[in-house]
């Protein structure tokens, strides 16, 4: 999916928080300076006489987990300096304790972007987090420092992991499609009302869609793409149907049971995760089967040592089983959509393999956590339009899939 962040967005910029802007001593309150000269003037303007402009703001904290605090607040933008007329003017932005600012620390990952509608989003992240490196990299911010750096509003082609992370800051991209009744159409023609199909079936129905878009034989990495921002899109489109008609009916006998409501969010939410791996999974073993490769997937009675389930084995787990087959002709594949620290449960899926392979679609992984992957010998796998969101020096070592399966296939 292709998006032009200026469609979004009046301006963006980003800087690590000083000691001032993230732990005051004196009050609970926080001040950001600077923005002017990141070029938020037109964006947030100049109060004038004393004046306090107010502003919604969506807050979000997200920790090295990946997990995601927000809250919505209003700041307020004035000018400091009012009071001393003999000084220039000097503006900042305030906002008070909130579950977010409560965690913020000195040298925090700090983004601030205006909405084209007005309300403005701040985003935390602790420093060299994968979420600071997705944003970096997305709003096109090369240098950090205790200074505001303006952002790069460009057109981008977004991939799934980061179009989730964008919904999780409020950025919803998957509504914004102007096929979807057509889509809805044919999706009910396919599987009615009842309910969810496997994710199995729903993928090969969103394979088919594309079947004329794409090329799997020539251009597997750029087809993996297309293939799950596709199917999540339909995804969500059937989803939206289904959650409206629950809306409607209401939750309990008198539908307002809360409970009711909040265990059915839950699920929506736990479907949504779940479905993604598994459809991942799916849409390389499809690939791999274009490809006429020997491979078995990970699953009951499919496992190694220790009753380890890797996602793949090539060419099957009884040669892996086998003693006197060679460790060099067998490969492993762990596939995740995103890494995080996760990667490190592949280590352990194969002992007898010394080299393990792993594809994700993750973007902009951390040079930290790329180095730790190649000192434990864990080759990482990324679709190759996804290796310009990496450094020089992490591409030279990056896979793509169409090489891992040259060497899959040889």
């Amino acid at each position: 999916m292709a998006i032009n962040l200026q469609d979004l967005f009046l301006g963006v910029a980003a800087k690590y928080l000083s000691a001032v802007d993230a732990e005051p001593t004196k009050s609970n309150q926080h001040e950001i300076g600077g923005l002017i000269k990141a070029g938020f003037r037109d964006a947030l303007g100049e109060p004038q006489n004393g004046e306090k402009s107010k502003y919604q703001a969506h807050l979000v904290y997200i920790s090295d987990e990946d997990d995601f605090i927000t809250c919505n607040a209003t700041v307020t933008w004035y000018d400091s300096r009012y009071n001393s007329p003999n000084r220039s003017a000097e503006y900042r932005l305030y906002y008070e304790t909130t579950v977010v600012t409560s965690r913020l620390k000195e040298g925090d990952f700090f983004l601030i972007g205006m909405h084209q509608d007005g309300h403005l989003l701040m985003v935390f992240s602790p420093p060299g987090s994968p979420a600071e490196n997705q944003l970096r990299w997305l709003f096109g911010i090369n240098e950090m420092k205790t200074v505001f750096s303006r952002g790069n509003l460009t057109k981008h082609e977004i991939v799934l992991p980061v179009q989730m992370l964008l919904e999780e800051l409020g950025i919803n991209l998957f509504d914004d499609v102007s096929e979807n009744e057509n889509f809805l159409e044919l999706i009910l023609q396919r599987f009615g009302e009842t309910g969810f199909p496997s994710t199995a079936v729903f993928s090969e129905f969103a394979r088919q869609l594309v079947s004329k878009d794409v090329d799997p034989l020539h251009s597997p990495d750029a087809t993996l793409i297309h293939w799950m921002g596709f199917e999540e899109k339909l995804f969500r489109i059937y989803e939206r149907y289904h959650v409206q008609k629950k809306l409607k009916e209401g939750f309990g006998e008198k539908g307002d049971d809360v409970d009711e409501f909040i265990s059915y969010s839950l699920s929506v939410q736990n479907r949504r995760k779940s479905r993604v791996g598994h459809a991942f999974e799916g849409h390389l073993e499809k690939i791999f089967q274009i490809h006429q490769i020997r491979f078995e997937r990970g699953g009951k009675g499919k496992v190694t040592e220790n009753g380890n389930r890797p996602d793949f084995i090539f060419p099957s787990f009884n040669a892996y089983h086998t003693a006197d087959y060679p460790a060099s002709s067998l490969l492993m594949l762990g596939a995740k959509t995103t890494c995080k620290d996760r990667w490190r449960q592949v280590l352990s899926e194969a002992d007898r393999l010394p080299v393990k392979h792993l594809i994700t679609l993750e973007a902009a992984i951390s040079c930290t956590q790329t180095d730790e992957m190649r000192a434990k010998n864990l080759q990482l796998i990324v679709p190759k339009s996804l290796h310009v969101t990496y450094t020089e020096f992490q591409q030279s070592w990056l896979m793509d899939l169409n090489s891992f399966i040259k060497i899959a296939r040889n």
